[in-house]
C-alpha cells in the first residue's frame, strides 16, 4: 500500500507537469505602421471685403457693391461651391492714429463681409483667385485648406496597413524561432490618424496662381500581441 501511494502521485505529478509544456503557446508584443502618399484634391477657401468711410453707410455699400459684382464673376461656377456662405455683414468703428500732436482722433466705420466654402475640384482654385483678385478681395492660402475628399478611405487604408505590417513582423519573428504567428491576443490603435505635410507640400505660387499642392501622408500604428502556436 505504500508503494502504491508514492507511485500514483509521482505519476500524476509527471503527467501535470507535461501538459503545459506541451500546450503553453509563446506570446510576441510588436508594433505595425501604415503610410498613405496622397495628393490633395479639394480646398476649403475664404475671402472677404473690407471697406472703410466716415459713414457707416457709405461702407456698407461699398461692400455691397463688390458682394454684387463677385456672385455675378463667379455665377459659372456657383453649382460647384460647396457649403457657400456670403450673408454675414460686419460693421465697426476704429480710431485713425494721431499724426499730429494736439490733434483730435477720428473715427472711421469698417464694413466687412466674408465669402467661404469648399471645392472638390482644385482646377477652380486659380479662375477663383483671379476672379477675387479683379475685385480686390483680400484671402490667404496655406496648406491646412487643402485636403482629400476621401480621406476617411485614406485614413482605414492606412490602419489596414499597419495591421497588415504587425501581422508580417510576426511571422518573420515566429519563423525564426521555428514557431507560426497564430491569433491576435490584443490589437491597440495609436493616436489618430492626421495629414502630415511633406516637405514639398507647401503650395507653390507663380504670381498670384497655384501652380502645385504637395504630396501627403497620412500615418497609422498599431500596437498588438499574437500567439506564437
Amino acid at each position: 500500500m505504500t508503494m502504491i501511494k508514492h507511485r500514483l502521485p509521482l505519476a500524476l505529478a509527471a503527467a501535470i507537469t507535461a501538459i503545459p509544456a506541451a500546450a503553453s503557446a509563446g506570446e510576441v508584443s510588436l508594433n505595425g505602421e501604415g503610410i498613405v502618399r496622397y495628393e490633395p484634391d479639394s480646398a476649403r477657401l475664404q475671402f472677404s471685403v473690407t471697406a472703410e468711410h466716415a459713414d457707416a453707410a457709405k461702407a456698407s455699400e461699398q461692400v455691397s457693391d463688390t458682394m454684387d459684382e463677385w456672385r455675378q464673376a463667379i455665377a459659372a461656377y456657383r453649382n460647384e461651391l460647396d457649403d457657400y456662405s456670403d450673408a454675414d455683414l460686419s460693421v465697426y468703428t476704429r480710431m485713425l492714429p494721431v499724426r499730429e500732436q494736439g490733434q483730435d482722433p477720428k473715427r472711421v466705420s469698417v464694413a466687412s463681409q466674408t465669402v467661404s466654402f469648399s471645392i472638390n475640384d482644385l482646377d477652380l482654385l486659380n479662375p477663383l483667385i483671379g476672379e477675387a483678385n479683379k475685385l480686390g478681395l483680400q484671402y490667404h492660402l496655406g496648406s491646412h485648406q487643402f485636403f482629400h475628399s476621401d480621406e476617411q478611405g485614406l485614413e482605414r487604408e492606412a490602419l489596414a496597413r499597419a495591421i497588415a505590417d504587425a501581422r508580417s513582423r510576426c511571422e518573420f519573428v515566429a519563423k525564426q524561432l521555428e514557431q507560426r504567428c497564430g491569433e491576435v491576443v490584443s490589437l491597440n490603435v495609436n493616436g489618430g490618424h492626421r495629414p502630415v505635410p511633406m516637405m514639398q507640400a507647401e503650395s507653390k505660387m507663380v504670381g498670384d496662381a497655384v501652380s502645385s499642392v504637395g504630396p501627403r501622408e497620412i500615418q497609422a500604428t498599431v500596437s498588438a500581441t499574437f500567439e506564437l502556436d
